[in-house]
């Protein structure tokens, strides 16, 4: 863990420039000693981090939000109320200690913040985790972690090179129908496995060329684009304005992610690898097939991809009807729904008791949670880097290979596809202006 150079007494610079003083009652967070408490700015406050991430880290006792992030300046005093408001309902007293910022290499700059939870659009994971890296941050991820093969090695070789605490931001690992069917499945409750299926949801419909629109006074959009490349702004492209319940436009436009292939398929392929212990590795080969929309919204909206495992076990991950895994074995099956159903071929592979030795999930912390005790402890979180960029890698090789339309032969050692150069250009994105370089 970080020394602590200051908390109780620090300077809160807001958006405007203006410094003044974080003064933290120490009954905040009621019996959490101050000394003992992880600091953590959040870089990037709309949708997911409004109604997720933020009030699950406000509910960590050993947690304290000291500023927050945006590009978005409506977003930001959003976020700052509602931070402010949470910490002044459990200390009984009004609080007004969170700093504000609009540009995130500010937040990092601060030398009393521990850690950040990036919640930004998925182009911009890889730039600011590499920063908070370089800045001696731990941090967690929103998934999925990258765009591209190539930005996601990099950064865990960031990460791992600072030695920072990481984490990649899925609560799947945490629900615990989740966590049985993993047990099931890596204890031999139904034999040696064979086959999985996971599936993810349909897209929403695609939208069309709509015309330029001015940006919003409170949006900072070419800080927004930052390493996508320059694209005119409409309000399909980025979110709407004094919004957050909205799925943001963005999650459909193949500048900015790899859309619901990659979206739902981190939550359920990183369970798929957990279960088969692949979570540090990858299939030996990809194919498939699938469509795209046209416009605006170029996403992937329909695919069915199949890959293969050294072992000989085959995936087949589609999209369309309700996500779910299904893992298929010599003697028997279980099948697990999001977000909370699990079935068997028998009751006992469900039932029979957890023996000594066995992998047993139960006591496994939130996700949030999970983060700040890996710190405190200077230990790994359930989900590190390295976990979530194979998860999302192979998911990005299976657009790949969609997109080649043929079967593709891949090396999880090497993240190469072998004597494959049209298939290898695609494992690598181009970053807009000095931010390669800046990464």
């Amino acid at each position: 863990m970080q020394t602590r150079r200051s908390f109780l007494k620090g300077v809160a610079v807001t958006a405007a420039g203006i410094a003044a003083p974080m003064i933290v009652p120490s009954k905040v967070l009621g019996a959490e000693a101050p000394s003992n408490r992880i600091t953590v700015g959040m870089i990037g406050v709309g949708r997911q981090a409004r109604y997720a991430n933020l009030p699950q880290l406000l509910a960590v006792p050993d947690a304290q939000v000291v500023a927050v992030c945006d590009v978005d300046s409506w977003r930001v005093e959003q976020a700052k109320v509602l931070v402010e408001e949470a910490y002044a309902k459990h200390a009984g007293t009004p609080y007004s200690g969170c700093a504000t910022f609009g540009d995130f290499r500010e937040l990092l700059a601060r030398d009393d913040i521990d850690a950040v939870m990036i919640s930004t659009p998925d182009h911009w994971h890889v730039p600011a985790g590499i920063a908070a890296a370089k800045a001696g941050k731990h941090f967690s991820c929103e998934k999925p972690l990258s765009t591209c093969v190539a930005h996601g090695r990099m950064l865990c070789e960031a990460a791992k090179k600072a030695g920072v605490v990481t984490r990649t931001d899925s609560e799947f690992r945490s629900l615990r129908v989740m966590q049985q069917a993993v047990e099931c499945v890596r204890n031999g409750r139904i034999g040696k496995l064979q086959r999985i299926h996971s599936n993810s949801p349909e897209d929403t419909k695609p939208v069309g060329n709509p015309e330029a629109m001015p940006v919003p006074a409170e949006l900072n959009y070419d800080l927004w684009l930052g390493p996508a490349k320059d694209a005119p702004y409409t309000e399909q492209r980025v979110h709407a304005p004094h919004v957050l319940k909205e799925r943001p436009g963005w999650l459909r436009i193949s500048d900015y992610t790899n859309g619901m292939i990659a979206n739902w398929g981190s939550h359920l392929n990183d369970i798929v690898q957990w279960a088969h212990n692949s979570d540090r590795t990858g299939p030996v080969s990809v194919q498939g097939t699938g469509q795209f929309s046209e416009g605006l919204w170029d996403t992937i909206v329909d695919f069915d991809a199949t890959y293969e495992y050294a072992d000989g076990v085959v995936l087949n991950y589609t999209m369309g009807g309700d996500p779910s895994i299904r893992f298929e074995g010599s003697d028997g099956w279980v099948s697990v729904k999001y977000p909370e159903t699990i079935e068997a071929s028998a009751p006992e592979i469900l039932n029979e008791p957890l023996g000594a030795g066995e992998l047993n999930l139960k006591d496994t912390l939130s996700d949030k949670a999970d983060f700040i005790h890996a710190i405190k402890i200077g230990g790994e979180t359930l989900e590190p880097l390295e976990v979530g960029h194979r998860t999302v890698s192979l998911c990005q090789i299976g657009l790949i290979a969609i997109q080649c339309g043929r079967r593709l032969r891949w090396d999880p050692d090497k993240e190469r596809f072998p004597d494959d150069e049209e298939a290898n250009a695609k494992l690598d994105r181009e970053m807009r202006g000095d931010w390669a370089k800046w990464t």
